[in-house]
């Protein structure tokens, strides 16, 4: 793989590609069902059935081989169900993708990532599609990070449908720090993906965290999810119809953070902030 990474950086090598579909004709229709059902959408796959030069990133958190050795086809029934959402800030041209991910987890802890919906969209666009996922993953609440602009977003969501429950998160640490535990839980085999979610993949293995890299508004949103299903937070509060009042947000935060450690060191299951 070296010398073959050397070689794409020669300027004088002529490079061309093409995908296994491109040689259609020439393959028999039964071995290309085959092949296709088996790793379409896998890492193997997009090397060799779509030509692409799939890589790790040296200094990122997550690494392909654990997201493939954990792959399903289809989740489990499962205890509950989150879309979990990294608002952009802007949805101008150049602006950051909001993050829509949808995770669910089964009563033994294991978290099955269901969907990706990410993408540039207007602050309409994107409160409509997480409403909609949140319908038919009939799921238990939107978790939605409220650094910038909380009351904003709340609003946005409460303008298309005023009572889907919301679960504001708020980042007290940076994005690597808040990672980390989710990709200790990557690497222990409890997280599968269901199905190929390529773009959200992409961004997990090659995010390093470095200067100047730009936003991973996937990995956020997923880690936001995996985070409100397994690991809870302090900072991880639901935001009712009625606010409640700030001394009795403390007192709920702590006993749900007693209660995570109570789970953690019995061995207990899932856990939702707010159980």
């Amino acid at each position: 793989m070296p010398l073959f990474k050397q070689l794409l950086l020669d300027p004088t090598v002529v490079i061309t590609t093409a995908t296994t579909w491109q040689n259609e004709a020439h393959l028999a229709p039964g071995f290309l069902q085959d092949i296709t059902t088996r790793y379409k959408g896998t890492r193997l796959g997009r090397q060799e059935l779509e030509a692409e030069l799939v890589e790790d990133a040296d200094g990122a958190l997550w690494r392909r081989d654990w997201l493939e050795r954990s792959r399903v086809g289809t989740a489990p029934p499962l205890a509950r169900v989150v879309v979990a959402i990294d608002p952009a800030v802007s949805s101008h041209a150049t602006a950051s993708e909001t993050g829509i991910v949808v995770a669910g987890v089964t009563e033994d802890g294991h978290v099955y990532v269901l969907e990706d919906r990410s993408g540039q969209c207007t602050p309409d666009t994107w409160a409509r599609r997480a409403i909609a996922l949140y319908h038919e993953s009939q799921a238990d609440a939107l978790v939605v990070e409220a650094n910038q602009g909380g009351d904003l977003v709340t609003h946005t969501l409460r303008t298309v449908d005023a009572h889907v429950p919301i679960r504001l998160v708020h980042a007290t640490h940076g994005k690597r720090v808040r990672a980390e535990p989710v990709a200790a839980l990557y690497e222990q085999g409890r997280v599968h993906h269901v199905g190929a979610l390529p773009e959200l993949e992409d961004q997990l293995c090659l995010w390093e965290a470095a200067a100047g890299d730009a936003s991973p508004d996937r990995l956020d949103a997923l880690v936001w999810a995996i985070t409100a299903l397994v690991l809870g937070r302090r900072a991880l509060r639901c935001l009712s119809s009625d606010e409640e009042p700030p001394e009795d947000q403390e007192a709920r935060a702590t006993e749900a953070a007693a209660d995570l450690e109570r789970r953690v060191r019995n061995g207990a299951g899932a856990w939702f902030p707010g159980d």
